[in-house]
């Protein structure tokens, strides 16, 4: 076999389960993985696999509790979870009339009626699916069941993935061999999803600045309008971190062949020194991106044709057909026409492919695109693909593919999201502001922005036109601001992503987790379903359709988890396991904190970079003590594995009119984050503390500054030691701010912007605020037509009373 390189060879070592998890007769075998997997194997020739396969990497769990009952004719294994009851070398499948004659497992509910049981071939119609190629892929053969059901079961069939040999390379299975993993996890899908990754390997932990705003437009740029689009941004003080050039970067129309898709080589006219563009973003600290799409194969034109062509022992200047099943090919393909590129200095590729059985080789493509990727240690790996089907979360990050510009397809996009979770997938990247089509509207170019801003991926992205506007700069100053703020946020974002993207990577859990996995009754409820957790801090409650014209408002109705939560943005309470209305403007959107939640932000002030912050700002909201786990590397390497990062407690003690915050270094290595620190703690709906103190280590140390701003206590302490114990002590009478938040607030803000005359205003605030019952507030406001109410406005004060009634 042709040797394609150390970084691509595999470790067979874990690919064997234990023995004694395995029960097998001469054409099956059962291995059960956990008290919730099992592993059922058919082989008509009684040979099975043992090696890697597309999807799994890891079959060597520790022995699970399990008991095995059997005679020469039947076999029953039972757990915790579930009871297989199967005819010995029967064929899984039983008949269309009697599917489970040979082969049933049932769900161990605790109550026998409510026990359910799968077979091979089960529908699950009740699976939330979730796995998906891209958006612009409609065929039906490519959306495929995730492993969240309202049923309690799942399973993957790995029947159809090819097999890897030790040096990397791809081999077929034994036609009419079946290989499926059955999740059987009641209500316990985290523990499902747990399995999940040690199965198929833990996710990926994407480059620091991947975190970032990325920013990609499908027009023909050259050197100069691409420096001009980063010039724009950094004159308003907007930060950037990803730049992606689109198919027009390198040669399209060559000879007779007229906009190819294809391409390695930058276009001279475009881009005469790639090295300097390279360098000049770099300086900027806007990290490249190129679009690759090798489906048309290599043409004669390419920089390294004549060298790969001849080594390929091909003639004639006949194109290269690409397949990333060949290893020879590989090869050539990679150190002739993609580490030239990286050796200008780009930083990674945006690819695609579209060939013949696309699934299964796109999958392939993205294994290897993604581990030669990383050949180097001293860069991390990341690619921008799409989605390969099997274990997409060891590839990141997904391209969603090209979306319509629409409030159904700002929804699409919410919902895939969380679907995206169902397969343990993170970095699911979708077209901020739509791709494609539509009509270009302000309200909604702000929602997606908002939207994106709370999303693993922030990438911008518009089809070839000059009336799509995605640049914040090409709109009226009101969405311009409002669109600059979030993304000035997102950057800010940062050290609270990439922690939660560590956790992901190092305990599987998801950076966005839908709220219907505790809440599953949200689900049939299209007012609430789409809700998620942003991380372990921070509830979204998206808005994902048109304001009232009249109010200027979004009717929003969103609903808060058991505890307290707090507005992100004003702080005000919610009380929880309460259904709430509100009214948003376009700056304002719904995301809310966790009573004690502590939020880490960069007060970084150069812009673009996202590297580790010298000031940081850390938002603590009252009511419950906590302990947040700040996570740092250098954020480009792998040196994290090799024990190079630091992990930082932010410790919250909360006592009503005493709480120390306790700031300390806990494990990893000096010399990672700046050796000292500038902090500036936001204490969240807090009054000024009559008695602050400061300790670093065991020595009291100045404070530099104490305020109020808003409902916010602020203590600012410069020039921290990041290597030891900061302590802030705070106390005071009744420091917490009690701001719940009264829907009045929401209807006087409304009346406050109305083009109505004062006056009137004056009369219909005393009527909505009054102590009488809705029925004669309606009657009054009805009055009011005769004072000179419009019926416009009539109907949209009866419609807050409807709200009001609610509450």
């Amino acid at each position: 076999m042709y040797p394609l390189g150390k970084q691509f060879e595999i470790d067979l070592s874990h690919a064997k389960s234990n023995d004694r998890c395995i029960v097998r007769g001469q054409h099956y075998r059962m291995t059960v993985l956990t008290e919730r997997l099992i592993r059922l194997e058919y082989s008509p020739s009684g040979n099975f696999v043992d090696v890697p396969s597309q999807l799994v990497q890891n079959r060597d769990f520790p022995q699970p509790q399990y008991e095995v009952k059997q005679d020469q004719r039947l076999l029953e294994i039972t757990t915790k979870y579930f009871k297989l009851t199967y005819t010995k070398e029967m064929p899984f499948y039983g008949s269309k009339i009697d599917p489970m004659k040979n082969l049933k497992i049932t769900l161990i509910s605790g109550t026998p009626e409510n026990d359910r049981d799968w077979y091979y071939m089960h529908p699950e119609v009740r699976n939330m699916y979730g796995n998906m190629m891209a958006v612009d892929v409609p065929l039906q053969t490519y959306f495929k069941r995730g492993l969240y059901s309202l049923e309690g079961f799942a399973s993957i069939d790995d029947s159809s993935s090819l097999l890897f040999e030790k040096d990397g390379t791809l081999i077929n299975r034994e036609k009419g061999s079946v290989d499926v993993y059955v999740f059987l996890y009641l209500q316990d899908f985290r523990l499902a999803l747990k399995d999940y990754f040690r199965l198929t390997g833990m996710p990926s932990l994407i480059p620091r600045y991947a975190l970032g705003n990325w920013w990609s437009r499908n027009i023909t740029y050259d050197e100069n309008k691409v420096m001009e689009t980063v010039s724009n941004f950094e004159r308003r003080n907007v930060p950037l971190a990803v730049f992606l050039l689109d198919k027009d970067w390198h040669y399209r129309d060559v000879g007779n062949q007229k906009g190819l898709r294809t391409g390695y080589t930058f276009h001279q006219t475009l881009f005469p020194d790639p090295v300097r563009l390279v360098k000049n973003l770099h300086q900027h600290n806007v990290r490249l991106g190129l679009y690759i799409d090798p489906t048309e194969g290599i043409y004669p034109h390419e920089a390294y044709y004549q060298q790969a062509a001849g080594y390929l022992n091909i003639t004639n200047n006949k194109i290269i057909v690409f397949d990333p099943l060949n290893p020879k090919l590989l090869d050539v393909y990679f150190k002739m026409f993609l580490h030239p590129l990286e050796a200008m200095g780009v930083d990674f590729f945006w690819h695609d492919y579209k060939g013949d059985n696309q699934a299964l080789k796109l999958l392939a493509y993205n294994h290897y695109h993604y581990l030669d990727s990383g050949r180097n240690p001293e860069k991390r790996s990341i690619i921008l693909s799409r989605n390969g089907l099997y274990a997409p979360h060891r590839y990141p990050i997904l391209y969603a593919g090209s979306s319509e510009i629409s409030w159904n397809g700002l929804r699409e996009i919410s919902l895939s999201n969380l679907n995206a979770s169902n397969i343990g997938v993170s970095f699911w990247s979708h077209d901020v502001g739509g791709n494609h089509g539509g009509i270009e509207e302000s309200e909604l170019y702000i929602r997606y922005v908002e939207l994106g801003c709370f999303s693993p991926i922030l990438r911008f992205h518009g089809a070839r036109g000059i009336y799509y506007k995605r640049e914040p700069w090409r709109w009226d100053i009101k969405t311009e601001t409002i669109v600059n703020d979030y993304l000035r946020l997102r950057h800010r974002l940062i050290p609270y992503i990439y922690t939660e993207s560590y956790t992901y990577y190092k305990e599987g859990r998801c950076l966005i987790e839908p709220f219907y996995y505790d809440n599953p009754w949200v689900i049939d409820d299209s007012k609430y379903r789409h809700q998620y957790f942003f991380g372990k801090e921070l509830l979204v409650c998206p808005i994902l359709t048109k304001k009232d014209i009249t109010m200027n408002r979004t009717i929003h109705e969103f609903y808060i988890p058991k505890g307290t939560w707090y507005d992100f943005k004003t702080g005000k309470k919610f009380p929880g396991e309460k259904k709430y209305v509100s009214f948003y403007r376009e700056e304002d959107y719904p995301v809310f904190a966790k009573s004690g939640a502590i939020i880490p932000l960069s007060n970084r002030s150069d812009v673009n970079n996202i590297g580790l912050p010298l000031d940081m700002e850390i938002h603590i909201f009252p009511g419950t003590s906590n302990v947040y786990t700040l996570y740092e590397d250098d954020g480009l390497t792998s040196l994290y594995k090799e024990g190079f990062f630091l992990r930082t407690d932010i410790d919250y003690n909360y006592l009503k009119n005493n709480y120390t915050v306790i700031i300390r270094s806990v494990e990893g290595k000096s010399g990672i984050v700046p050796a000292k620190r500038n902090y500036k703690i936001r204490f969240r709906n807090t009054k000024q503390a009559s008695e602050v103190q400061a300790h670093f280590n065991d020595q009291e140390i100045p404070i530099q500054a104490m305020y109020i701003e808003d409902n916010d206590f602020i203590v600012e302490i410069n020039n921290v030691g990041t290597i030891g114990q900061l302590t802030i002590n705070c106390r005071g009478r009744d420091i917490e701010i009690d701001a719940v938040r009264l829907i009045n607030e929401d209807i006087n803000s409304i009346l406050m912007d109305l083009q109505i005359k004062t006056y009137l205003k004056e009369k219909i605030a005393a009527i909505i605020f009054s102590d009488e019952e809705i029925k004669k507030k309606r009657i009054a406001i009805r009055k009011a037509r005769k004072d000179g109410l419009s019926r416009e406005y009539m109907n949209l004060f009866l419609k807050l009373l409807e709200y009001i009634g609610q509450v």
